[in-house]
């Protein structure tokens, strides 16, 4: 609570809305009596902040959407000064991955300046079905929704298991002929997986076990990035 009374009645309200609430609903979600709910919910809808469907049930309005789009992504932001720390701490490069679908695309990267190196450009979209990345990503994912993926991947539902024991994933000429790679996972604020944070060069740079190398700092950039 922030201590702001009235804020933190409007936001109890919007929270009470998430999967759409009557009066009485914000009522009883809200533990705020009826008519202050009322009053509150219909000056939210005023701002756009709540709409009302069909049955006249209050929901989430457009303009929270307009508000989070305008905002910077603070993953984004924060993920900068990271990688280069990484790069420059591993002489490798670093990248930033998310899923989207059966792909996870690279969000943020930063690449060595010269030599040889393994350039993933900003907006590439890379199988989510090999390599390291691809490996945490899946990693914590629900079985369901890993299951029907296995038949089609690099690795195994085994190696998925070793991953989640110890934190971080290696793969060794997975994705791409002559390139190694290390993996670790990024997290929300609840735990969640939501990113996965990698290096990625030459195999006969880093060697054909990565992660004995490089994998504690691939972690603690991982948990740089988490919780934002």
């Amino acid at each position: 609570m922030s201590g702001v009374g009235v804020l933190d009645k409007a936001v109890a309200i919007l929270e009470a809305t998430v999967d759409g609430a009557s009066l009485a609903e914000l009522v009883e979600r809200s533990g705020l009596p009826r008519a202050t709910a009322h009053r509150l919910a219909q000056a939210l809808e005023a701002h756009r902040l709540l709409v009302r469907d069909e049955a006249g049930r209050w929901r989430p309005g457009p303009r929270l959407a307009e508000l989070a789009n305008a905002a910077p992504d603070a993953l984004l932001t924060a993920a900068a000064p990271v990688l280069a720390q990484l790069r420059d701490a591993t002489g490798e490069s670093a990248q930033l991955y998310l899923r989207r679908a059966d792909e996870r695309i690279c969000v943020a990267a930063a690449e060595r300046s010269s030599g040889l190196r393994d350039t993933v450009p900003v907006g590439t979209g890379l199988p989510i079905t090999a390599g390291s990345g691809a490996q945490v990503l899946l990693a914590w994912e629900p079985p369901e929704s890993v299951l029907p993926l296995l038949p089609r991947c690099r690795f195994s539902g085994r190696t998925l298991a070793e991953v989640r024991r110890r934190g971080w994933a290696s793969s060794v000429a997975e994705r791409e002929p002559g390139v190694a790679s290390v993996s670790a996972p990024v997290r929300d604020r609840q735990g969640r997986v939501i990113a996965a944070i990698s290096i990625s060069g030459p195999i006969e740079r880093l060697g054909r076990r990565p992660g004995e190398r490089h994998a504690v700092q691939v972690i603690r950039a991982g948990q740089r990035l988490s919780g934002l």
